[in-house]
C-alpha cells in the first residue's frame, strides 16, 4: 500500500530531495568562476555538517 514506511510515497520523497539538491549543485557550478567546484564549495552548497555543527552547540 502506498504511504506505508518505506513505501511509493517515502521513495518519491527522497527522490525529490535528491533532485533540489543535485539542482542546487548544478546551479552553483553554472555560477563558478573556477573550472570545478570544490570540495568545500559543495559541501558548503550541500549543507554538509551544518546539522552537526548545530546538534553540537546543542540545538535541535
Amino acid at each position: 500500500m502506498s504511504g506505508e514506511q518505506g513505501g511509493p510515497l517515502t521513495e518519491d520523497h527522497v527522490a525529490l530531495d535528491e533532485i533540489e539538491l543535485y539542482g542546487e549543485l548544478m546551479i552553483a557550478a553554472s555560477a563558478a568562476v573556477e573550472d570545478r567546484l570544490s570540495p568545500a564549495r559543495i559541501d558548503e552548497v550541500l549543507r554538509v555538517g551544518r546539522d552537526h555543527e548545530r546538534r553540537g552547540r546543542g540545538r535541535p
